[in-house]
C-alpha cells in the first residue's frame, strides 16, 4: 500500500508542544480575566444550520462560509462567534437572566485564501454584555479596563486602546450634509491609518461626491490633538451628536475610574469599525511598537444583536480577540516568552529497580500534592533518560535505587543547576513546590526592551 504524504492543509495552525502549552497559558488567563468581571463560559456548536448563520445574507460571508449538506440538511461552520451568540439568546431569552454576560473562546472557521496571519481555522476569544430592551453606558465604559486587564495579564504592556462613538461619527456626518454618503464614508475613514489623509480626501471627493470643504473640515477634525475640545464647536445643533458626545465623555470618564491608565488609551475620532451594526461606544486596540499589525481586540456597542431571529430588543456591547493571529503576531516578532515553564511535567521518576512499587507510589504521592510527575520505565540507557527530561525541560528527575528504598528516601536531582540530595518523599514534594513557585505565574508574552 502506497503511503501518503502527511501535510497540515494551508491556513491552519498546528503546533509543537511547547508552543502548544503557552497558547493553552493564553486561554487560560483570557478565561480567568474574563471570569473576574462576571462572565459566565458558553460553548456553542461548531456546526449549524445554514439557514441561521446566513440569515443577515450575502457579502463576503456567504462567499467565505463553509458549507456541505448531510443527507437533506444545509450546514455550515460557524465563521465567528457572535452570529451563534445571537441564535443562542433569542432560543434561550426566556431562560436567560439580562443583562446576559459572556464569554467565548473557540475554534471559527472561513474558507478565505490562507496568508502569513490569515487562517481558515483559527481561535476568536469574545466576551459580550447582552441587555433585555436597555443596556447601560456603564458596560461601554467597562470593556476597556477587561481589555486592559487581559493583556497585562498576559504580560503585554506597550498598548493603547483607542475609543470613539458611532454617534459622533454619523451626527457629524449629518452637520457636514454628508447624511446619504454616511456608509461609504465611515468605510472610507476607517482607512485613514493605512492609507494616509490625501488618499482618503480623493476618494470621498472623486468616488462618493463629497465637497471638498466638507471633506476638509472632516479631516481637520479627524486629525485633532484634543478630540474631545475640537468637538465643542458642533455641539447643540444635532441631537444624535450631543449623544454621541455625551456617551463618549461618560466612557472617557469612568475608564479611569475602572483602572485603565491614561496612558494606556485615547479618544481617536478615525476608528469607526467598518462593520454596519456597531451603533455607540466602538474600540480598537494596537500595539505601540507594531502599529503596522492594526487591531489585535475589537468591539463596540450595537443596539439589536438578534434582530433576524426575534422580534424582542437585545443590545449589547462586545469585543473579540483574533487569538491564533496574535498568537502568531507575537511569535513572529518575539513576543513570547521562551522562559516559561512549558515541561509536560515537574519531576521525572526512573525507576532503578524490577519492582516498580516504590517509583509508582512516589508519583502517586507527588500527584496527589499537586505535582505533575511521569514515569519513566523504558528499557533505554541512564543517559538517554536523562536527556528525554532535557529536550522536554523537566526540571527535577527523581532516582530511587535499592538504597533509596531501604531508606524510604528518594534522590532528587535539580536538572537546571546539578544539586542532588537524598530526602523523604514529603521533603522531595515540598523541594518541588518552593523550586517551582516562581515559574507557576510565568506569563506567555514578554514585551520587548
Amino acid at each position: 500500500m502506497a503511503q501518503i504524504k502527511p501535510r497540515t492543509l494551508s491556513g491552519f495552525m498546528e503546533l509543537l508542544p511547547a508552543r502548544q502549552v503557552q497558547f493553552d497559558r493564553m486561554v487560560d488567563i483570557l478565561r480567568k480575566s474574563y471570569s473576574l468581571y462576571g462572565f459566565t463560559p458558553l460553548d456553542t456548536p461548531a456546526i449549524e444550520a445554514s439557514e441561521v448563520l446566513l440569515a443577515k445574507g450575502g457579502g463576503e460571508t456567504e462567499k467565505q462560509i463553509y458549507r456541505f449538506t448531510k443527507g437533506d440538511t444545509d450546514l455550515s461552520l460557524r465563521f465567528d462567534l457572535t452570529v451563534p451568540l445571537a441564535k443562542y439568546v433569542a432560543l434561550h431569552q426566556n431562560e436567560l437572566t439580562f443583562p446576559f454576560r459572556r464569554f467565548q473562546i473557540a475554534k471559527v472557521y472561513r474558507g478565505e485564501r490562507a496568508q502569513k496571519g490569515r487562517y481558515r481555522e483559527f481561535y476568536q476569544a469574545d466576551i459580550d454584555v447582552i441587555g433585555d430592551g436597555a443596556l447601560d453606558i456603564t458596560n461601554e465604559a467597562e470593556i476597556p479596563s477587561i481589555i486592559y486587564k487581559t493583556f497585562t495579564a498576559l504580560g503585554l504592556h506597550r498598548f493603547k486602546i483607542r475609543v470613539n462613538n458611532r454617534k459622533v461619527l454619523n451626527g457629524l456626518f449629518a452637520l457636514l450634509g454628508l447624511e446619504a454618503q454616511a456608509g461609504d464614508v465611515m468605510r472610507t475613514i476607517d482607512k485613514l491609518e493605512k492609507i494616509g489623509s490625501e488618499k482618503v480626501r480623493a476618494i470621498l471627493v472623486d468616488d462618493f461626491a463629497v465637497p471638498g470643504e466638507a471633506a476638509d473640515a472632516l479631516l481637520a477634525l479627524l486629525a485633532a490633538e484634543d478630540p474631545m475640545a475640537a468637538l465643542e464647536p458642533y455641539q447643540g445643533k444635532n441631537q444624535l451628536f450631543d449623544q454621541g458626545v455625551s456617551e463618549l465623555s461618560t466612557v472617557v470618564k469612568y475608564m479611569s475610574a475602572y483602572g485603565v491608565p491614561e496612558d494606556h488609551f485615547m479618544v481617536d475620532l478615525t476608528i469607526a469599525r467598518g462593520l454596519d451594526y456597531y451603533t455607540g461606544t466602538v474600540y480598537e486596540t494596537v500595539m505601540l511598537d507594531h502599529p503596522e499589525i492594526g487591531s489585535i481586540c475589537s468591539g463596540g456597542r450595537y443596539d439589536n444583536l438578534a434582530e433576524y431571529y426575534t422580534d424582542k430588543q437585545l443590545p449589547g456591547v462586545g469585543i473579540s480577540i483574533g487569538l491564533t493571529r496574535l498568537f502568531s503576531v507575537l511569535e513572529a516578532q518575539g513576543y513570547l516568552n521562551d522562559q516559561m515553564n512549558t515541561a509536560p511535567a515537574d519531576v521525572l521518576i526512573l525507576p532503578m529497580t524490577e519492582d516498580l512499587s516504590p517509583a509508582i507510589s512516589f508519583a502517586t504521592a507527588l500527584r496527589e500534592a499537586g505535582v505533575r510527575a511521569q514515569l519513566h520505565c523504558e528499557k533505554k540507557k541512564f543517559k538517554q533518560k536523562l536527556s528525554y527530561a532535557d529536550k522536554l525541560s523537566i526540571p527535577f528527575a527523581a532516582f530511587l535505587g535499592e538504597d533509596e528504598i531501604a531508606q524510604g528516601k528518594v534522590t532528587m536531582k535539580n536538572l537546571t543547576t546539578g544539586e542532588q540530595q537524598t530526602v523523604t518523599p514529603a521533603e522531595a514534594v515540598a523541594l518541588v513546590q518552593a523550586s517551582l513557585a516562581g515559574l507557576s505565574g510565568s506569563v506567555p508574552i514578554v514585551d520587548q526592551p
